[in-house]
């Protein structure tokens, strides 16, 4: 019996390793798959899996690691980025060009070809980068058949670079396996990569299928895929509904952020991007590089009666994309939990811009339930250092609904009965009414008109 204790955070327990070094044979043992192994910036993690459980002779064709960027920039080509789509397309391009031409009439009638290949960055010395990679497969279902790409995305949790490679290695063993042993399903596939890692380990925020297999494939599905079988905390999507990293859109830009249902899709919303960029200029921000605008999308939605599934969210996202803006698609509930998400790909202003009636969910401490601090926790996480609400007016009917929609009624908070209900007229009725008092005084929340 395997113990399951794991001895340091983040390491592997004897039972994850055993399921890895299991895959890792299985390949080796299929006479079938025959392949290089090319890896950048993380190690060999991948290729030594193979090496270490035995037989490696029956998988590995050659494994190599143009590790020094004159040697890169020689065999791949010069790039501007070496942790990019286009590094990885082009080592796997060159890789299986070769297998092809030294192989081909040896193998060919018997072996389907692979290239596994990796661009990363890990943890560096003073822990001042990016820690994110790309992974990619090339592979044949079949001896003699055309050749499918898996693209994949992460961004490295662990604490150490030593952590890292750990769960690099062990995601590269699960991309292989899944390319050839568990493809019948694209969830099925999803949920074999993430095998013995976690969320608190490894993201991975974008996969990208082509090939004969994937032909039925939707781009788009295959991201709402990531979030729903917990492979990432969030997914986007460019105005062309094109799946993007998060951090394409969001690296050191302003943002100006409408989270919602958007069950219609409506003018308003543009205009309060407008309004809201508008806002963002006069208090002197953005100057340097435009806000970007963002539409948020929670497949987890804290309206009750809002339950929709991939087919409505990509419905939504299209009459979104529409208006010239992208889209992200998160597992979050709470707001502050998009705040800290948001942290960790830029320093610049956040603005939330948001209808007057979202400030009473904002507000309701039931809507902390599962937050150890309740409400003044997540109220100080939400506006914490260069984030601000901008609250726009509603019409009396409107913010009725959204008393209704969040559970509440006029003894929690209320507005006037005839004209629009704004953050400047609108009365919380219990405790609250300090808070929000000060949250206004502090311009942590700006009255928008």
């Amino acid at each position: 019996m395997h113990s399951t204790t794991t001895t340091t955070a983040g390491a592997f327990s004897a039972d994850e390793e055993h399921r890895t070094a299991e895959k890792a044979l299985r390949l080796n043992m299929d006479p079938q798959y025959y392949g290089t192994f090319a890896e950048i910036g993380g190690g060999q993690e991948v290729a030594r899996w193979f090496f270490r459980v035995g037989g490696a002779a029956g998988t590995v064709a050659k494994t190599m690691s143009a590790y020094d960027m004159k040697f890169s920039d020689a065999i791949y080509g010069r790039g501007s980025r070496y942790v990019s789509t286009e590094r990885i397309l082009s080592m796997l391009s060159h890789e299986y060009e070769l297998l092809q031409e030294r192989l081909k009439e040896s193998r060919a009638e018997h072996s389907s070809f692979f290239v596994f290949a990796d661009t990363v960055s890990t943890k560096n010395y003073k822990g001042t980068n990016e820690c994110h990679g790309w992974l990619g497969l090339r592979f044949q279902a079949s001896p003699g058949s055309e050749p499918n790409d898996i693209l994949v995305h992460v961004n490295l949790r662990d604490s150490t670079n030593l952590l890292q490679q750990q769960a690099l290695g062990t995601l590269g063993v699960n991309l292989i396996y899944g390319a050839f042993f568990e493809r019948q399903s694209v969830d099925t596939m999803l949920q074999g990569f993430f095998d013995s890692l976690s969320l608190r380990r490894i993201e991975i925020d974008l996969v990208l299928l082509s090939g004969p297999e994937f032909e039925e494939t939707e781009p788009a599905r295959v991201s709402l895929a990531l979030l729903r079988n917990q492979l990432c905390r969030a997914v986007a999507l460019s105005p062309e509904l094109q799946p993007i990293t998060p951090s394409e859109i969001l690296h050191a830009r302003p943002i100006i952020l409408q989270r919602g249902t958007f069950l219609h899709a409506k003018d308003q919303f543009q205009q309060l991007m407008k309004d809201s960029e508008a806002a963002l200029l006069a208090e002197g921000s953005g100057k340097d590089r435009l806000p970007l605008g963002l539409f948020e999308l929670s497949i987890n939605s804290a309206r009750p009666d809002d339950i929709a599934d991939d087919r409505e969210l990509l419905r939504r996202a299209r009459t979104l994309a529409e208006l010239g803006f992208p889209v992200l698609f998160s597992n979050f509930v709470e707001n502050f939990r998009l705040t800290e998400f948001l942290r960790r790909f830029t320093a610049e202003p956040i603005r939330f811009a948001v209808g007057v009636g979202t400030l009473v969910q904002v507000l309701r401490e039931s809507f902390y339930s599962q937050v150890e601090g309740g409400l003044l926790e997540g109220l100080g996480k939400l506006v914490s250092q260069g984030v601000k609400v901008y609250a726009f007016p509603m019409t009396h009917s409107d913010f009725q609904k959204q008393l209704q929609v969040y559970g509440s009624d006029e003894s929690f908070c209320s507005g006037p009965e005839h004209g629009p209900v704004t953050a400047e007229n609108v009365k919380f009725h219990g405790p609250e009414r300090h808070l929000f008092l000060y949250l206004l005084d502090s311009a942590s929340i700006i009255p928008m008109r």
